[in-house]
């Protein structure tokens, strides 16, 4: 028996939460710093997104943004509510769905944190080069297109209760 693996290539999902993780390794303590999870931001960073929308952002929508299943993203914007980050109102156009806002703190959280995030990204330009960096962005953005479907939604299995 071979003690050699049926594996040709690299692991590439392992290697991408890897360097998700070394990304995080700057991000995370200016997250800490201001009392928020990784989860946390990633919904703020959605809602700071599209803070512009007049009616909010649906409930499904910032899951899918923020990649997190429908369970957690609910105790996370208890949390947020809580925390007076974020307010959650019925749709206006079909009471059945949730939407939601980040709050005038939770936009200046935004903004506060997003210098610190900005100069780790230019950090990582300096380092890795403004076309590479840009090639980086560009691989992954193919990377991404190869493995959706045509036409549909991203499942929620596939989503990652630690993704960034």
């Amino acid at each position: 028996m071979s003690s050699r693996t049926p594996f040709i290539h690299r692991n590439l999902p392992r290697l991408l939460l890897e360097a998700r993780e070394a990304v995080m390794l700057h991000t995370r303590p200016s997250l800490r710093g201001h009392g928020l999870s990784d989860q946390q931001w990633r919904v703020l960073r959605v809602l700071g997104e599209h803070a512009a929308l007049p009616g909010g952002v649906e409930t499904g929508r910032v899951a899918r943004e923020a990649f997190l299943l429908g369970p957690s993203l609910t105790g996370v914007l208890t949390r947020m509510e809580r925390d007076g980050l974020i307010a959650r109102s019925r749709c206006p156009q079909d009471a059945r769905r949730t939407v939601v806002r980040a709050t005038p703190a939770g936009l200046a959280l935004v903004q506060n944190l997003s210098s610190t995030i900005e100069a780790h990204y230019a950090w990582m330009e300096q380092r890795l080069g403004k076309a590479r960096l840009a090639q980086l962005y560009a691989l992954l953005d193919e990377v991404i297109a190869l493995e959706q479907p045509l036409n549909s939604e991203p499942e929620a299995d596939g989503l990652e209760e630690d993704a960034a």
